[in-house]
């Protein structure tokens, strides 16, 4: 019997480690960001760990406020767990909001996304393609900053880039104004099908309530104009910096395929969320009698709604406000009711 032929596993082996371990030294030399104390060691990632969270902060002289909602991550597990919820693949669109020191903008770097970053703080604004950069310069070309206040943002002309428009939005949501802000990019980008953001758990809650549920109330209803909307993970607080005091929680929406109606249909029907809500332990029709012009002419749109007066805003689905929506716009048609004097 011939004897048998050697092994090359051995060898393959050696040699594979061999190339592991100069690519990670290359690696490990990319990634130092110039920012780190000279000698610390940058995470094994090239995500933002906590060392590189701190001492990137303390080079620009940044020291999170609550007034801008600032808390970092600096877990790659917490960062990629979102952009995986986020279903974000190569080649993607992507808008992100609050990117702060760029822990989740690597993040989704990392996977080959493009990203458009709205940053409302200009020293963040200004630090985050260095630090892309730094530590992930082939993804440099990838990404575009924007020193923009996301409340204000009203659509891709506002970037001033020549991409593609943004079929994903996946960000760590500024906690202070989270509805606000997730509500107005919603309008403001109608090619973003999907959503992922981190919000307070308290809000995720809200967002993702529906009917007769304790905390189901103006941004359930909103946000269910746009699409279907759950909660999708929840985020311990350990991974911050600094550790908040509330819980946080993911959300996913996913737009409708068919928008439920024009700006006009939206807007009346966020008003007279907006008035049943206000009132909520009250009846629809004494809730709305003051803004509708009295108890007769706000039983007199409920009726033209087909909703019983005697509901509860609270008890309403996202399809019975939109009716209601209807009524307020035919009302104001026919003057039997004023006009309106809300914001968008």
């Amino acid at each position: 019997m011939p004897p048998a032929p050697a092994s090359s596993a051995p060898c393959t082996r050696l040699a594979s480690v061999s190339r592991s371990s100069q690519r990670n030294q290359r690696d490990t030399r990319r990634r130092l960001d110039p920012t780190l104390p000279e000698g610390a060691v940058p995470s094994e990632t090239g995500l933002l760990g906590p060392l590189e969270v701190k001492a990137i902060s303390e080079a620009l002289g940044i020291r999170p406020t609550k007034v801008l909602g600032q808390n970092f991550v600096h877990d790659a597990g917490t960062v990629r767990k979102i952009v995986a919820a986020g279903g974000v693949e190569a080649g993607d669109e992507v808008v992100e909001v609050g990117p702060g020191l760029g822990s989740l903008t690597l993040a989704l770097l990392e996977v080959g996304a493009r990203v458009r970053a709205v940053e409302i703080d200009p020293t963040l604004a200004a630090a985050l393609p260095q630090t892309v950069r730094a530590r992930m310069s082939e993804a440099a070309d990838r990404l575009h900053v924007v020193t923009m206040d996301a409340t204000e943002i009203s659509g891709i002309d506002d970037f001033g880039v020549d991409w593609p428009a943004p079929t994903k939005l996946v960000a760590n949501l500024p906690y202070n104004v989270a509805v606000p802000v997730l509500l107005n990019m919603l309008e403001a980008f109608p090619s973003v099908q999907g959503v992922v953001v981190m919000v307070q758990a308290e809000v995720a809650d809200r967002l993702a309530a529906g009917p007769g549920s304790r905390t189901y109330g103006v941004p359930s209803v909103k946000a269910s104009w746009y699409g279907s909307v759950e909660r999708a993970g929840t985020i311990g607080r350990s991974v911050f910096w600094p550790v908040p005091g509330v819980d946080s929680a993911l959300v996913r929406l996913t737009r409708l395929e068919t928008p439920r109606g024009d700006d006009e249909l939206r807007r009346a029907t966020f008003e007279v969320t907006d008035v049943a809500f206000g009132q909520r332990r009250k009846t629809l029709r004494a809730a709305l009698k003051n803004w509708a012009g009295g108890p007769d002419a706000s039983e007199a749109l409920l009726s033209a709604a087909g909703i019983d007066p005697t509901r509860r805003g609270e008890t309403l689905s996202i399809d019975e406000f939109v009716e209601l929506g209807r009524a307020v716009i035919e009302a104001r048609a026919n003057d039997t009711l004023a006009a309106s004097t809300a914001a968008r």
